[in-house]
């Protein structure tokens, strides 16, 4: 007896979705890296894997505390007697030396200009659980949050997949280094104005990603104007505020409330992570802190689905209590970020490629305008086929973080090793050394030829991803690749 069934028909709607958005040039870069990964002996000429905003530069600190303070592990015989203890609890507050920790660390990245009360902090599984999280205290679905482009490709991932809700871009351009401006908030809201979409909030990126810039006072103080006039929500994610290497110095939301009389507090909401921050994605561990205790206490009881662990909690509260650690940390994490910043950058102006200007962050903005056939999506394609298939670089272009215009792209720097970038470097000035060759020379088309340096490289680089997931699914048709492999994707 046969049972042919679509099995679609037996799956809900969000299973048979896309709404992960896996179907994006920016995870399909991320595949064409894991069918072909680098590695200094077994794969040297393999795809650099320069997508991932994942912060290794100072991992040896946290190493170093670790080794010297065994008891913050209850896997230790220094710690195990708090085993049974931490074994046992399950309380979606979280631990009160977890929660004293999470807001003590939160003021000293922003400078000790913004306190935070422990009852406030929520904790969740990673910065996506927290987005998540937050997206369905604050909206309905089909109700829609503004967000200033370019941003994060995952956003609609973690706040609109499983939520139903909406992201309406704010076309931000480069003309003004893609700042915000209250006439791009004003045309966004009027839009979803007249497509009949409820707004219910504002979500920006400070620092930004992909930008790897900073919102200053003013505009933030005036982001707040417009969401009090609006009556609607303001979530600031953080997530990136201990990575700020240079000046102008970090101004968090948190700092802004403070110190702004006519701020309605139940509208601002922060989400922080130590992904990024002290460079642990893998902990899972996310925050929201909110100054409306109806979405702390709703967030609190939704953080029962995606809880951090309990032996998480304990040592992220023995690491970020050791004040002398901490100063340290963000003090070396800083001049690391902003030599390899640097190191990148003033190597790629030196083949004529320039960059945004910016000082924070795990990556940069990259603006290959100048080496499109035209200024058209479909030459961002082409180009970004070539650098993945040919230069083996794996770099996100603008186009899957909304970006208006055509020829930026995102590229990741703390995520290997010197060697590595050196690599890359290489590759690059080599790319476009043999652009500008046959464009001399009237040859045909550079998209189209084999590049000969491709047999010269060599590559050191380390396998380590953020989130895997398994899910089979059908490849963009952006894809360089003929098939799709497993997908490792990110908070």
């Amino acid at each position: 007896m046969g049972f042919a069934v679509n099995s679609q028909n037996l799956l809900s709607r969000i299973a048979n979705s896309n709404g992960h958005g896996e179907d994006s040039p920016y995870f399909d870069g991320w595949k064409a890296y894991d069918n072909d990964p680098f590695h200094p002996t077994d794969n040297p000429n393999g795809v650099i894997q320069m997508g991932l905003a994942e912060n290794q530069l100072s991992f040896d600190l946290v190493v170093d505390w670790i080794k010297r303070h065994p008891e913050a592990s209850i896997c230790t015989n220094q710690g195990v007697n708090d085993f049974m203890e931490l074994a046992l609890f399950q309380d979606y507050h979280g631990l009160s030396t977890f929660r004293e920790a999470i807001a003590k660390f939160m003021g000293k990245i922003r400078g000790g200009k913004a306190t935070f009360d422990p009852d406030h902090v929520v904790m969740s599984g990673g910065a996506t659980g927290a987005a998540e999280t937050i997206a369905f205290c604050l909206a309905d679905a089909g109700d829609a949050f503004l967000v200033p482009s370019p941003y994060y490709p995952a956003f609609s991932r973690d706040f609109g997949w499983r939520t139903g809700v909406k992201l309406i871009p704010i076309v931000c351009e480069s003309s003004n280094n893609f700042r915000i401006t209250i006439t791009a908030l004003e045309a966004a809201y009027q839009k979803a104005q007249e497509a009949n979409i409820k707004v219910k909030g504002l979500l920006v990126n400070n620092p930004s990603n992909p930008l790897g810039t900073v919102l200053d006072k003013d505009t933030l103080q005036s982001l707040v104007k417009f969401i009090n006039e609006k009556k609607i929500h303001l979530v600031c994610d953080e997530i990136y505020a201990a990575t700020v290497f240079e000046k102008p110095d970090f101004v968090s939301i948190s700092e802004v409330v403070e110190e702004t009389k006519e701020c309605n507090r139940d509208l601002i909401h922060v989400l922080s992570s130590l992904s990024k921050d002290m460079g642990l994605p893998g902990f899972r561990v996310g925050i929201i802190y909110s100054y409306n205790k109806s979405v702390v206490n709703c967030a609190r009881k939704m953080s029962s689905f995606g809880l951090v662990s309990t032996q998480t909690q304990h040592f992220v509260a023995s690491l970020l209590s050791d004040d002398e650690f901490v100063d340290r940390f963000l003090s070396e994490s800083s001049k690391r970020l902003a030599k390899r910043h640097n190191m990148l950058t003033q190597g790629l102006k030196e083949v004529g490629i320039g960059s945004l200007k910016s000082n924070a962050g795990l990556f940069f903005w990259m603006d290959l305008r100048s080496l499109l056939k035209e200024p058209t999506l479909e030459a961002e394609m082409s180009l970004w086929r070539v650098i993945i298939n040919d230069v083996k670089l794996n770099v996100s272009p603008g186009s899957s973080f909304q970006c208006s215009e055509a020829g930026w792209f995102r590229v990741c720097f703390a995520n290997m090793d010197d060697e590595t970038v050196e690599i890359a470097l290489g590759r690059i000035r080599n790319f476009v050394a043999l652009q500008v060759k046959d464009n001399n020379s009237s040859e045909s088309p550079p998209l189209a030829k084999k590049p000969r340096w491709k047999n010269n490289l060599r590559v050191s680089f380390s396998r380590r991803c953020e989130e895997i997931i398994m899910t089979p699914r059908m490849m963009s048709p952006h894809s360089p690749m003929p098939h799709s492999p497993l997908v490792r994707t990110r908070t």
